[in-house]
């Protein structure tokens, strides 16, 4: 079982996440989104597409951009779509 937690609080786990470039992309529905606020960042990878972010918000504590995910992905990354991966300071593991 692999574990997304900041602040003290698990953001998601699942045993069913997709490893691309040494990310876990975690399955919509192991994602705890109340913690979830929409962000207006976008970047753009060259073979998955546009990504989406997502800050993070724990007992009034806000890491911008946290979390990320590919809403329309390119074909080559079809797999992960809508799936959420995590950084700065989010444990993974």
């Amino acid at each position: 079982m692999v574990t997304a937690r900041w602040n003290g609080k698990v953001i998601a786990q699942s045993d069913k996440t997709i490893v691309v470039e040494g990310n876990h992309y975690f399955p919509p529905e192991s994602v705890d989104t109340s913690l979830l606020e929409d962000s207006k960042t976008r970047t753009t990878c060259p073979w998955k597409g546009v990504a989406s972010y997502k800050s993070i918000v724990v007992d009034g504590a806000r890491n911008a951009d946290a979390a990320w995910y590919y809403p329309d992905p390119k074909s080559a990354a079809a797999e992960i779509k809508d799936y959420f991966a995590f950084w700065r300071g989010v444990e993974v593991a």
